[in-house]
Protein backbone atom coordinates (compact mmCIF):
# COMPACT_ATOMS: atom_id res chain seq x y z
CA UNK A 1 0.00 0.00 0.00
CA UNK A 2 1.38 3.19 -0.86
CA UNK A 3 3.01 5.38 1.64
CA UNK A 4 2.22 2.45 4.34
CA UNK A 5 5.28 2.06 5.71
CA UNK A 6 6.21 5.98 6.50
CA UNK A 7 2.31 6.13 8.00
CA UNK A 8 3.43 3.53 10.26
CA UNK A 9 6.61 5.79 11.42
CA UNK A 10 4.33 8.77 11.30
CA UNK A 11 2.13 7.41 13.88
CA UNK A 12 4.76 6.75 16.10
CA UNK A 13 5.99 9.73 16.38
CA UNK A 14 4.89 12.87 18.41
CA UNK A 15 3.19 16.41 16.97
CA UNK A 16 6.88 17.92 17.10
CA UNK A 17 8.73 14.98 15.43
CA UNK A 18 11.45 16.26 13.66
CA UNK A 19 9.87 13.74 10.31
CA UNK A 20 7.07 15.88 10.50
CA UNK A 21 9.26 19.29 10.93
CA UNK A 22 11.16 18.07 7.83
CA UNK A 23 8.08 17.56 5.60
CA UNK A 24 6.64 21.09 7.00
CA UNK A 25 10.13 22.53 5.56
CA UNK A 26 9.97 21.02 2.52
CA UNK A 27 6.17 22.50 1.98
CA UNK A 28 6.78 25.73 2.10
CA UNK A 29 9.89 25.44 -0.05
CA UNK A 30 7.49 23.95 -2.89
CA UNK A 31 5.10 25.72 -1.87
CA UNK A 32 7.32 29.28 -2.76
CA UNK A 33 8.05 27.53 -6.06
CA UNK A 34 4.40 26.85 -7.03
CA UNK A 35 1.22 28.40 -6.10
CA UNK A 36 -0.14 27.92 -2.97
CA UNK A 37 -4.01 28.69 -3.72
CA UNK A 38 -3.80 25.54 -5.61
CA UNK A 39 -1.64 23.42 -3.76
CA UNK A 40 -3.03 19.52 -4.16
CA UNK A 41 -1.97 17.05 -1.94
CA UNK A 42 -0.81 14.34 -4.64
CA UNK A 43 1.57 15.92 -6.09
CA UNK A 44 2.90 17.91 -2.94
CA UNK A 45 3.74 14.44 -1.11
CA UNK A 46 5.13 13.10 -4.31
CA UNK A 47 7.43 16.31 -5.03
CA UNK A 48 8.33 16.48 -1.11
CA UNK A 49 8.77 12.62 -0.37
CA UNK A 50 5.68 11.58 0.85
CA UNK A 51 2.26 10.41 0.81
CA UNK A 52 -1.44 12.14 1.06
CA UNK A 53 -1.72 9.78 4.05
CA UNK A 54 1.05 10.40 6.12
CA UNK A 55 0.45 14.15 5.48
CA UNK A 56 -3.40 13.47 6.53
CA UNK A 57 -2.21 11.87 9.57
CA UNK A 58 0.65 14.34 10.61
CA UNK A 59 -1.37 17.79 10.16
CA UNK A 60 -5.16 16.74 10.43
CA UNK A 61 -6.43 17.99 6.33
CA UNK A 62 -4.99 20.19 4.14
CA UNK A 63 -6.00 23.49 5.38
CA UNK A 64 -3.85 22.10 8.84
CA UNK A 65 -0.99 21.77 6.83
CA UNK A 66 -1.76 25.14 4.76
CA UNK A 67 -2.39 26.97 8.14
CA UNK A 68 1.40 25.46 9.27
CA UNK A 69 2.82 26.82 6.11
CA UNK A 70 1.39 29.81 6.54
CA UNK A 71 2.86 30.24 10.09
CA UNK A 72 6.09 29.29 9.43
CA UNK A 73 6.11 31.27 6.88
CA UNK A 74 5.72 34.27 9.31
CA UNK A 75 8.00 33.23 11.84
CA UNK A 76 10.68 33.17 8.84
CA UNK A 77 9.78 37.27 7.80
CA UNK A 78 10.41 38.00 11.63
CA UNK A 79 13.43 36.02 11.74
CA UNK A 80 14.87 38.41 8.84
CA UNK A 81 13.84 41.30 10.74
CA UNK A 82 16.12 40.07 14.09
CA UNK A 83 18.94 39.12 11.86
CA UNK A 84 18.77 42.93 10.52
CA UNK A 85 18.14 44.18 13.99
CA UNK A 86 20.89 41.85 15.40
CA UNK A 87 23.79 43.67 13.09
CA UNK A 88 22.80 47.25 13.26
CA UNK A 89 21.74 49.67 15.27
CA UNK A 90 20.46 52.95 13.53
CA UNK A 91 17.17 53.03 12.30
CA UNK A 92 18.47 53.91 8.37
CA UNK A 93 20.97 50.78 8.55
CA UNK A 94 18.50 48.37 9.80
CA UNK A 95 16.14 49.40 7.16
CA UNK A 96 18.62 49.20 4.84
CA UNK A 97 20.22 45.41 5.55
CA UNK A 98 16.66 44.73 5.69
CA UNK A 99 15.78 45.56 2.42
CA UNK A 100 18.59 44.47 0.79
CA UNK A 101 17.68 40.73 2.05
CA UNK A 102 14.29 41.37 0.51
CA UNK A 103 15.28 42.94 -2.70
CA UNK A 104 18.21 38.86 -3.28
CA UNK A 105 16.69 37.48 -5.90
CA UNK A 106 16.54 33.88 -3.80
CA UNK A 107 13.83 35.30 -1.85
CA UNK A 108 11.46 36.50 -4.59
CA UNK A 109 9.77 33.58 -4.18
CA UNK A 110 9.11 33.74 -0.38
CA UNK A 111 7.64 37.19 -1.66
CA UNK A 112 5.29 35.69 -3.67
CA UNK A 113 4.18 33.41 -1.65
CA UNK A 114 3.31 36.46 1.28
CA UNK A 115 1.69 38.40 -0.99
CA UNK A 116 -0.55 35.23 -1.88
CA UNK A 117 -1.52 34.49 1.23
CA UNK A 118 -2.39 38.04 2.18
CA UNK A 119 -4.40 38.79 -0.55
CA UNK A 120 -6.45 35.26 -0.10
CA UNK A 121 -6.80 36.56 3.20
CA UNK A 122 -8.33 39.48 2.36
CA UNK A 123 -11.58 37.35 1.36
CA UNK A 124 -11.68 35.69 4.54
CA UNK A 125 -12.46 31.54 4.86
CA UNK A 126 -10.11 29.02 6.23
CA UNK A 127 -7.33 28.71 6.60
CA UNK A 128 -6.19 32.32 5.31
CA UNK A 129 -8.26 33.80 7.48
CA UNK A 130 -6.35 36.28 9.52
CA UNK A 131 -3.15 35.74 7.76
CA UNK A 132 -3.20 39.74 6.70
CA UNK A 133 -3.91 41.01 10.03
CA UNK A 134 -1.70 38.75 12.04
CA UNK A 135 1.51 39.54 9.77
CA UNK A 136 0.96 43.35 10.42
CA UNK A 137 0.59 42.59 14.39
CA UNK A 138 3.94 40.52 13.96
CA UNK A 139 5.30 43.36 12.20
CA UNK A 140 4.25 46.36 14.43
CA UNK A 141 6.83 45.56 17.53
CA UNK A 142 10.31 44.74 15.79
CA UNK A 143 9.62 47.69 13.72
CA UNK A 144 9.05 49.67 16.26
CA UNK A 145 11.95 48.62 18.21
CA UNK A 146 13.65 49.03 14.57
CA UNK A 147 13.07 52.60 14.51
CA UNK A 148 13.77 53.75 18.04
CA UNK A 149 16.70 55.76 17.29
CA UNK A 150 20.28 55.18 19.14
CA UNK A 151 19.65 57.74 21.53
CA UNK A 152 16.23 55.56 22.60
CA UNK A 153 13.63 57.73 21.14
CA UNK A 154 11.14 55.48 20.03
CA UNK A 155 9.02 56.29 16.38
CA UNK A 156 5.04 56.98 16.27
CA UNK A 157 2.33 54.81 15.39
CA UNK A 158 2.00 56.41 12.41
CA UNK A 159 5.77 56.05 11.30
CA UNK A 160 5.82 52.61 12.18
CA UNK A 161 2.70 51.99 9.92
CA UNK A 162 3.94 54.32 7.42
CA UNK A 163 7.45 52.24 7.34
CA UNK A 164 5.71 48.90 6.98
CA UNK A 165 2.83 50.05 4.21
CA UNK A 166 5.98 51.78 2.23
CA UNK A 167 8.43 48.59 2.81
CA UNK A 168 5.71 46.20 1.45
CA UNK A 169 4.54 48.65 -1.39
CA UNK A 170 8.25 48.79 -2.68
CA UNK A 171 8.48 45.03 -2.83
CA UNK A 172 5.09 44.64 -4.39
CA UNK A 173 6.15 46.47 -6.95
CA UNK A 174 9.32 45.29 -7.55
CA UNK A 175 8.08 41.54 -7.45
CA UNK A 176 5.78 42.60 -9.88
CA UNK A 177 7.94 44.67 -12.29
CA UNK A 178 11.45 43.53 -11.47
CA UNK A 179 12.44 47.54 -12.24
CA UNK A 180 15.13 46.98 -9.25
CA UNK A 181 16.82 50.58 -9.56
CA UNK A 182 13.79 52.67 -9.83
CA UNK A 183 12.32 50.69 -6.67
CA UNK A 184 15.44 50.94 -4.79
CA UNK A 185 16.15 54.52 -5.33
CA UNK A 186 12.18 54.83 -4.12
CA UNK A 187 13.35 53.43 -1.06
CA UNK A 188 16.56 55.12 -0.77
CA UNK A 189 14.26 58.26 -0.70
CA UNK A 190 12.01 57.26 2.04
CA UNK A 191 14.99 56.61 4.49
CA UNK A 192 16.39 59.60 3.20
CA UNK A 193 13.23 62.06 4.06
CA UNK A 194 13.27 60.27 7.58
CA UNK A 195 16.52 59.41 8.79
CA UNK A 196 18.90 61.71 6.87
CA UNK A 197 21.52 58.87 8.19
CA UNK A 198 21.87 56.72 5.01
CA UNK A 199 24.44 54.36 6.14
CA UNK A 200 24.11 50.62 5.56
CA UNK A 201 21.85 51.43 2.09
CA UNK A 202 22.90 48.82 -0.45
CA UNK A 203 26.01 49.93 -3.00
Amino acid sequence: MEGSMEALDAAAAPTGSPRRAELLGRTIEYAVRTNLSELSLRPLAAAIGSSPRVLIYLFGSKDGLLREVLAASRVRQLDVVARAMEESAAPSEVLGRLWAWMCEPEHAGIGRLFFESYSRSLGGGEPWATFAADSVRDWEPPLRRMLTTPDGTAPSEAEVTLALATLRGLFLDLLATGEAERVDLAWRRFIELNWPSSAGLRD
